[in-house]
């Protein structure tokens, strides 16, 4: 196809040993999916229906990279997340089918500009600048169904500078990936190329100029960015 202005194509994540990449079509975020999260952040983390945002397509930034740090904000934060890629798409996608339509996982850093989403609450108005900015998605390449199965539990942990912030279980979601999934594609047509983020576990925090992050999921893999100076 001929594009009528400079176009800079689909963003891509890497696929472990292949040499496909995998295209990302959208990204949705879960809210508060890990209850002792939500009561970090002043919620009841009682089993209510899960919440969305999104994020574009073009704010994956790859492994290793190192990343100017964002405009505006003077409270940029963390939260580590299993990444959940789509490969098969559908609507009103049942429960019991929903991991058929996982292509594979990855590991994910939900950046967040806190002071910007924390002034739009309090105004009523979106959140989504506090979220949906440049190099606001970290991820890893992915693995997929093949080789590391469904993951459901082990650990998830964030380190900043090489202290431990964030450390949890993917059990301890309360919606796991399957119902997530199910849910999702009940709001909307999940497509090939979606990228599902299944929220954080306690202990976000700050991120300063200059930070190193690691991030960690139980056989899914490890990710580290760098923020500039």
């Amino acid at each position: 196809m001929n594009y009528a202005i400079d176009f800079p194509g689909t963003p891509t994540l890497p696929v472990v040993e292949s040499n496909k990449a995998f295209p990302v079509g959208r990204i949705y975020c879960v809210g508060r999916n890990y209850a002792e999260h939500a009561r970090e952040m002043g919620h009841d983390p009682d089993r209510e229906p899960p919440f969305f945002f999104m994020k574009p397509a073009d704010a994956i930034v790859q492994n290793g990279a190192t990343i100017p740090f964002p405009q505006v904000t003077k409270d940029l934060h963390h939260e580590i997340e299993l990444i959940v890629a789509i490969g098969k798409g559908g609507s009103n996608i049942a429960v019991d089918k929903a991991l058929d339509h996982v292509f594979g996982y990855g590991v994910g850093l939900d950046m967040t500009r806190r002071d910007l989403q924390g002034e739009a609450k309090k105004m009523g108005r979106p959140w989504e600048m506090g979220k949906a900015f440049d190099n606001s998605a970290p991820c890893t390449a992915l693995k997929t169904v093949a080789m590391v199965g469904h993951p459901a539990k082990g650990a998830i942990w964030l380190k900043v500078n090489g202290q431990v912030k964030q450390k949890g279980d993917l059990a301890e979601m309360i919606w796991n990936v399957p119902e997530t999934i199910a849910y999702l594609s009940k709001l909307i047509t999940l497509r090939p190329g979606d990228i599902i983020m299944s929220g954080t576990p306690a202990g976000v925090g700050p991120v300063q100029r200059g930070d190193k992050l690691e991030g960690h999921v139980d056989g899914v893999g490890e990710l580290s960015v760098t923020y500039t100076k």
